[in-house]
Protein backbone atom coordinates (compact mmCIF):
# COMPACT_ATOMS: atom_id res chain seq x y z
CA UNK A 1 0.00 0.00 0.00
CA UNK A 2 2.48 2.26 0.77
CA UNK A 3 4.46 1.26 -2.48
CA UNK A 4 1.87 2.37 -4.25
CA UNK A 5 1.56 5.79 -2.21
CA UNK A 6 4.96 6.57 -3.25
CA UNK A 7 4.66 6.01 -6.82
CA UNK A 8 1.70 7.85 -7.31
CA UNK A 9 3.66 10.77 -4.91
CA UNK A 10 6.52 10.69 -7.71
CA UNK A 11 4.67 10.18 -10.59
CA UNK A 12 2.74 13.49 -9.51
CA UNK A 13 5.82 15.34 -8.60
CA UNK A 14 7.26 14.57 -12.08
CA UNK A 15 4.12 15.86 -13.71
CA UNK A 16 4.72 18.88 -11.56
CA UNK A 17 7.79 19.44 -12.43
CA UNK A 18 7.19 19.13 -15.96
CA UNK A 19 4.52 20.98 -15.53
CA UNK A 20 5.31 24.25 -14.11
CA UNK A 21 8.52 24.20 -16.78
CA UNK A 22 6.31 24.13 -19.42
CA UNK A 23 4.37 26.73 -18.56
CA UNK A 24 7.03 29.26 -17.13
CA UNK A 25 9.22 28.95 -19.98
CA UNK A 26 9.59 31.76 -22.23
CA UNK A 27 9.09 30.86 -26.27
CA UNK A 28 11.74 32.67 -28.75
CA UNK A 29 9.83 31.68 -31.55
CA UNK A 30 9.94 29.27 -33.95
CA UNK A 31 13.65 28.04 -34.43
CA UNK A 32 14.99 30.13 -31.58
CA UNK A 33 17.01 29.50 -29.48
CA UNK A 34 16.22 25.78 -29.83
CA UNK A 35 18.97 24.55 -32.64
CA UNK A 36 21.84 26.92 -31.61
CA UNK A 37 25.15 24.93 -31.39
CA UNK A 38 25.11 24.48 -27.12
CA UNK A 39 21.26 23.22 -27.48
CA UNK A 40 22.44 20.91 -30.04
CA UNK A 41 26.34 19.52 -27.67
CA UNK A 42 23.62 19.75 -24.74
CA UNK A 43 21.28 17.30 -26.71
CA UNK A 44 24.19 15.13 -27.93
CA UNK A 45 25.55 14.82 -24.37
CA UNK A 46 22.13 14.05 -22.80
CA UNK A 47 21.90 10.97 -25.31
CA UNK A 48 25.46 10.05 -24.88
CA UNK A 49 24.64 10.03 -20.99
CA UNK A 50 21.30 7.77 -21.13
CA UNK A 51 23.47 5.47 -24.37
CA UNK A 52 26.06 4.84 -20.97
CA UNK A 53 22.98 4.32 -18.39
CA UNK A 54 21.28 1.81 -20.80
CA UNK A 55 24.70 -0.53 -21.65
CA UNK A 56 24.77 0.04 -17.14
CA UNK A 57 21.69 -1.62 -17.67
CA UNK A 58 22.96 -4.44 -19.96
CA UNK A 59 25.96 -5.00 -17.97
CA UNK A 60 23.95 -5.70 -14.86
CA UNK A 61 21.63 -8.01 -16.47
CA UNK A 62 24.46 -10.01 -18.02
CA UNK A 63 25.71 -10.31 -14.59
CA UNK A 64 22.27 -11.18 -13.00
CA UNK A 65 19.53 -12.30 -15.23
CA UNK A 66 17.28 -12.81 -12.09
CA UNK A 67 16.81 -9.30 -11.53
CA UNK A 68 15.39 -9.21 -15.38
CA UNK A 69 11.68 -8.86 -14.55
CA UNK A 70 12.62 -5.99 -12.18
CA UNK A 71 15.24 -3.91 -14.44
CA UNK A 72 13.43 -4.74 -17.77
CA UNK A 73 11.03 -1.85 -17.71
CA UNK A 74 13.17 0.54 -16.49
CA UNK A 75 16.02 -0.22 -18.81
CA UNK A 76 12.86 0.10 -21.54
CA UNK A 77 12.50 3.70 -20.22
CA UNK A 78 16.14 4.31 -20.83
CA UNK A 79 15.90 3.19 -23.88
CA UNK A 80 13.17 5.54 -24.48
CA UNK A 81 14.64 8.38 -23.10
CA UNK A 82 18.07 7.86 -25.47
CA UNK A 83 15.86 7.67 -28.82
CA UNK A 84 13.98 10.88 -27.56
CA UNK A 85 17.43 12.38 -26.96
CA UNK A 86 18.78 11.08 -30.88
CA UNK A 87 20.15 8.39 -30.39
CA UNK A 88 19.42 6.20 -33.74
CA UNK A 89 18.30 2.75 -32.63
CA UNK A 90 18.59 0.08 -35.18
CA UNK A 91 18.74 -3.95 -34.13
CA UNK A 92 17.96 -5.86 -30.81
CA UNK A 93 21.25 -6.26 -28.77
CA UNK A 94 22.22 -7.93 -25.41
CA UNK A 95 19.19 -8.98 -22.67
CA UNK A 96 16.75 -6.45 -24.28
CA UNK A 97 16.28 -8.88 -27.25
CA UNK A 98 15.05 -11.66 -25.39
CA UNK A 99 13.36 -9.46 -23.00
CA UNK A 100 11.19 -7.58 -25.80
CA UNK A 101 12.32 -4.40 -24.54
CA UNK A 102 12.68 -1.96 -27.46
CA UNK A 103 15.77 -2.05 -29.59
CA UNK A 104 19.16 -0.93 -28.25
CA UNK A 105 22.06 -0.81 -30.27
CA UNK A 106 22.95 2.04 -31.66
CA UNK A 107 23.44 3.11 -35.45
CA UNK A 108 27.05 2.60 -36.63
CA UNK A 109 27.68 6.29 -36.43
CA UNK A 110 27.09 6.01 -32.19
CA UNK A 111 30.19 4.93 -30.28
CA UNK A 112 28.53 2.49 -27.45
CA UNK A 113 30.36 2.58 -24.11
CA UNK A 114 32.08 -0.23 -22.70
CA UNK A 115 30.43 -1.99 -20.25
CA UNK A 116 31.11 -0.91 -16.27
CA UNK A 117 32.38 -3.56 -13.39
CA UNK A 118 28.78 -5.01 -12.19
CA UNK A 119 28.78 -5.45 -8.51
CA UNK A 120 28.62 -9.44 -7.97
CA UNK A 121 25.70 -9.35 -5.50
CA UNK A 122 22.33 -8.28 -6.64
CA UNK A 123 21.76 -6.11 -3.97
CA UNK A 124 24.84 -4.06 -4.66
CA UNK A 125 24.55 -3.90 -8.52
CA UNK A 126 20.81 -2.40 -7.75
CA UNK A 127 22.31 0.22 -5.45
CA UNK A 128 24.77 0.45 -8.32
CA UNK A 129 22.00 1.41 -10.80
CA UNK A 130 20.37 3.26 -8.04
CA UNK A 131 23.26 5.89 -7.94
CA UNK A 132 23.72 6.10 -11.34
CA UNK A 133 20.42 7.32 -12.11
CA UNK A 134 20.21 9.34 -9.42
CA UNK A 135 23.50 11.49 -10.47
CA UNK A 136 22.61 11.37 -13.98
CA UNK A 137 19.25 12.38 -12.83
CA UNK A 138 21.01 15.38 -11.06
CA UNK A 139 23.18 16.26 -14.04
CA UNK A 140 20.21 16.94 -16.17
CA UNK A 141 18.47 18.64 -13.41
CA UNK A 142 21.46 21.29 -13.09
CA UNK A 143 21.89 21.18 -17.08
CA UNK A 144 17.56 22.49 -17.30
CA UNK A 145 18.65 26.87 -16.89
CA UNK A 146 21.06 26.32 -20.01
CA UNK A 147 18.67 24.34 -21.78
CA UNK A 148 16.21 25.92 -24.26
CA UNK A 149 12.69 25.55 -23.58
CA UNK A 150 11.48 22.01 -25.55
CA UNK A 151 15.05 20.35 -24.10
CA UNK A 152 14.28 21.84 -21.07
CA UNK A 153 11.14 20.08 -21.09
CA UNK A 154 12.56 16.90 -22.53
CA UNK A 155 14.92 16.74 -20.09
CA UNK A 156 13.15 17.63 -17.00
CA UNK A 157 10.99 14.55 -17.75
CA UNK A 158 13.83 12.62 -18.31
CA UNK A 159 15.62 13.48 -14.73
CA UNK A 160 11.96 13.16 -12.97
CA UNK A 161 12.00 9.44 -14.29
CA UNK A 162 15.77 8.80 -13.49
CA UNK A 163 14.49 9.44 -10.37
CA UNK A 164 11.22 7.90 -9.90
CA UNK A 165 14.05 4.93 -11.25
CA UNK A 166 16.53 5.62 -8.51
CA UNK A 167 13.82 5.19 -5.79
CA UNK A 168 12.30 2.32 -7.30
CA UNK A 169 16.13 0.38 -7.97
CA UNK A 170 16.54 1.32 -4.45
CA UNK A 171 13.28 -0.43 -2.61
CA UNK A 172 13.87 -3.59 -1.37
CA UNK A 173 12.52 -6.75 -3.47
CA UNK A 174 9.61 -8.37 -3.03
Amino acid sequence: MAYARRRTLLAGAALGGVALLAGCAEDDGPGGREHSSAADRLRERSARDSTTLLTRYDATLRAHPALEPRLRPLRAEVARHAEALGVDRTAPEGPARDAGAPSSAPSPRAARPSAPPVPQDERAARAALADAERTLADTRTKALTAAPPELARLLASVAAAGAAHAFLLAEPAR
